[in-house]
């Protein structure tokens, strides 16, 4: 990308007037893999992203793919394919062609095809009773609804056992796909080893109130897109394709109790995919202890819960750090796990207190409308400050009992972190154009509120360009493509930004830039007090 220095042109203002983003994006569908794929994690493969400029996303890679390589994958809306290199090839010969590759015209990005893992951590059963519903005050919520079987939870993980007696009252009669053996039904192939996301399942959504073993959060639908093996593991490419296809299906909240690979574009984009077309996705901070969150949690699209015990503390695993947003119980959570293991079981990680959250959230939407901005930002407002810093609770432990009884917007709530809120909000939007590769715009928006909570910043552009999305926070100085606190860089025009807490002793410096292709574009910034 050109420096800005070799722009036209520049545009700076204050934002101005009311105006809500309608992000659209294509529905192209995901490219079958080809015979002999292998599943799970898939270590020799390189993803490359493809500019929306470009006239075909495989054709304009496959004249770069060596010899020895293949082009293995496709998937059109995300605009990335897969190149597989033999077993025997050098991890040289892989940064050989990701070097060059990202070189080319309308190529965005090489990476590797990262592992993942589900995060679970299997312990020994120690207590007789659940303790999460009643420590997030589910029955309070009930009180008032169970669910509504209109609000769907996609299940990003293993296979699921969808006709588990305590959870087929729940999952769709079309009850997701299979990314890793690319078929229809996303049924465990191994259930005495493949469980994890029939617990997760379980965590967010076993049937409540139905005379049958255990009670999740609330009575919302479930889907499971399985994209990770019987091993619990899964490449960066399987859980991309999951998410854009949950989104496509209209979910609601995205589930993803994983983690591991770092950061990627491609997953980067998937998520951004996937909160572009409204929903919420809660992700699992991880369970290696440490004081970061890991990816995919990490991404600013993502609600990163951490986990604590049934005496409110950080569980001893649990990943922690300013990226938490909410806390769950996710120590000894007895939840659903496939027949062949007995059923039901206790299991611990932040892969439990993850669907805890998600099943919360299940239970506000069937009681408020709320877009996904709106969602994430009232259940951090109703969140219960349990006396833990905010590094390690976020805005406190989910509540459903206040994020059903509570108005959005009505300031109820602990707000135990320093990103909660009164729950208010403010929208502001300007409409501009870029001419070509060369241009930008660059604005400063002056804050309407000291010390927001949030604020969310989209830009909606042309489907036929390649825009990008850089801000600054903090300081006078422009943001550019080589100078940014956060950015946003998808291989298409529709990007998003969420800040937590941001720096407002400065105006916020946004630079709106054509990576390549030109058009008329809507800026949007949603403040949220």
């Amino acid at each position: 990308m050109p420096e800005d220095t070799e722009h036209g042109w520049q545009r700076r203002g204050v934002l101005q007037g009311i105006g809500a983003l309608g992000a659209a994006a294509a529905f192209a569908g995901v490219g079958a893999a080809t015979p002999g794929r292998d599943p799970g994690a898939k270590e020799n493969e390189v993803l490359v992203g493809v500019s929306a400029t470009a006239d075909g996303v495989a054709t304009t890679v496959e004249q770069y793919v060596p010899g020895d390589a293949e082009l293995v994958h496709e998937n059109e809306t995300l605009r990335y394919v897969a190149v597989r290199f033999p077993a025997t090839a050098s991890d040289a010969a892989r940064e050989n062609f990701v070097e060059a590759v990202t070189k080319k015209e309308h190529v965005k990005y090489a990476e590797a095809n990262a592992t993942h893992e589900a995060l679970a951590t299997p312990n020994d059963p120690q207590f007789g009773d659940q303790y999460a519903p009643q420590q997030v005050d589910a029955p309070g919520a009930w009180d008032t609804t169970f669910g509504d079987s209109s609000v769907t939870i996609a299940v990003v993980d293993t296979g699921a056992q969808y006709d588990h007696p305590d959870l087929a009252g729940n999952y769709a009669s079309n009850p997701g796909y299979d990314f890793v053996d690319s078929d229809s039904d996303p049924y465990p192939d191994a259930p005495q080893d493949e469980y994890h996301a029939t617990h997760v399942s379980g965590c967010a959504a076993a049937v409540v109130d139905n005379d049958t073993g255990v009670a999740g959060q609330g009575n919302s639908t479930l889907i499971n897109g399985r994209a990770l093996d019987e091993n619990g593991s899964g490449s960066t490419s399987d859980i991309a394709d999951a998410i854009e296809w949950a989104a496509d299906q209209g979910a609601d909240v995205i589930n993803l109790s994983l983690g591991g690979g770092g950061y990627t574009d491609t997953m980067k984009n998937a998520v951004s995919y996937a909160t572009n077309n409204g929903a919420l996705v809660i992700a699992a901070a991880g369970n290696d202890g440490s004081s970061s969150v890991s990816y995919p949690a990490a991404y600013s699209e993502c609600v990163a819960v951490s986990a604590v015990d049934d005496n409110e503390e950080l569980a001893s695993f649990s990943q922690y750090g300013d990226s938490v947003e909410l806390a769950a119980p996710g120590v000894d959570v007895l939840s659903t796990t496939t027949e062949t293991r007995g059923g039901y079981e206790r299991l611990s990680g932040t892969s439990m207190a993850c669907p805890v959250v998600s099943g919360v959230a299940g239970l506000a939407l069937a009681q408020w409308d709320l877009s996904n901005s709106d969602l994430r930002n009232h259940l951090k407002n109703t969140a219960e400050d349990i006396g833990l810093p905010d590094s390690q609770q976020g805005s406190g432990q989910v509540d459903a009992g206040a994020a059903v009884g509570t108005e959005p917007g009505s300031g109820g709530g602990d707000d135990g972190g320093d990103d909660g809120g009164s729950g208010d909000s403010t929208t502001s939007s300007v409409d501009g154009s870029l001419e070509g590769y060369w241009d930008y715009d660059d604005y400063s928006y002056g804050w309407n509120y000291d010390s927001p909570s949030q604020v969310v910043v989209e830009l909606d552009g042309p489907s036929d360009a390649d825009f990008d999305l850089y801000v600054n926070t903090g300081t006078t100085e422009d943001a550019t493509p080589s100078d940014y606190d956060y950015g946003s860089y998808s291989t298409d025009s529709q990007e998003s930004i969420t800040i937590d807490s941001p720096d407002d002793s400065t105006a916020m410096q946004i630079d709106v830039d054509s990576y390549s292709g030109s058009g008329s574009y809507t800026l949007t910034v949603t403040e949220y007090q």
